[in-house]
């Protein structure tokens, strides 16, 4: 079989997978998400808000994460795969070495560690997306990071039409809303993202455990981000022209 239908293959198989309605372990592990939630100071909770809202609008301004080097061209999908899998990682350890860090110092540090891991995934998916051809420096590029970056982390419920949009991007659509800073709901945003990174990140806001938590959640987040962003891409380079 041809590299690409193989591709196909394992697309229809990630598809379904996330299609999954939540199971007795995401649903446990959300719960938990909520007591933990439930208890960090409203100040912590604004911070995050305040953090998600400053990426996105980065993100859509474009400056920021912007990568040095020019769009890879000339590639197969094939190689491109496999400048991706560097990609992640290299971005793992980065993100399991600044968890660590942060996760050692207690509830201040541990939520110092929620805006700096943003920038890590959002520094990784403008990485990616020059690894896969397609350039930053167009704002429906920057745009479409961000659905990449909500479809990784984002509850069963949404997830339908986040897919929907990302396998009809090429049709060259405009999003209504999606393209204004002002547009956004910043606390449902960030609620969601927080939600849905389960207790796994929040368990290091607890004193004690920071260190190893952090460096795990952190290490497991970016490889789940990776993988999403590896999937979309290729939806769309393997999309019927």
């Amino acid at each position: 079989m041809k590299y690409e239908d193989i591709l196909r293959a394992q697309l229809r198989v990630w598809e379904k997978e996330l299609m999954k309605p939540p199971g007795l372990l995401e649903r446990g592990s959300k719960a938990v998400s909520r007591r933990i939630n439930a208890v960090i100071p409203r100040k912590i909770q604004q911070m995050m808000t305040a953090a998600v809202k400053g990426i996105v609008r980065s993100v859509l301004l474009g400056v920021e994460f912007m990568p040095k080097g020019e769009v890879l061209t000339g590639r197969s999908l094939e190689e491109r795969d496999r400048e991706a899998e560097n990609l992640i990682s290299l971005y793992k350890k980065i993100a399991a070495a600044e968890g660590a860090g942060t996760g050692a110092g207690g509830l201040l540090l541990g939520a110092a560690d929620f805006p700096a891991l943003l920038a890590i995934k959002m520094k990784f998916l403008y990485e990616l997306a020059h690894l896969y051809g397609f350039s930053t420096r167009i704002g429906s590029e920057r745009l479409f990071i961000l659905h990449i970056f909500q479809l990784a982390f984002s509850s069963p419920e949404v997830r339908p039409a986040l897919l929907s949009r990302i396998k009809q991007w090429n049709c060259g659509e405009v999003w209504p809303g999606r393209n204004q800073p002002e547009s956004i709901d910043w606390e449902q945003f960030q609620r969601e993202y927080r939600d849905s990174i389960d207790f796994r990140k929040m368990l290091q806001l607890v004193p004690g455990i920071g260190a190893v938590v952090g460096a795990w959640a952190n290490y497991g987040l970016l490889e789940d981000l990776g993988r999403t962003g590896m999937n979309c891409y290729r939806l769309r380079i393997l999309a019927p022209a």
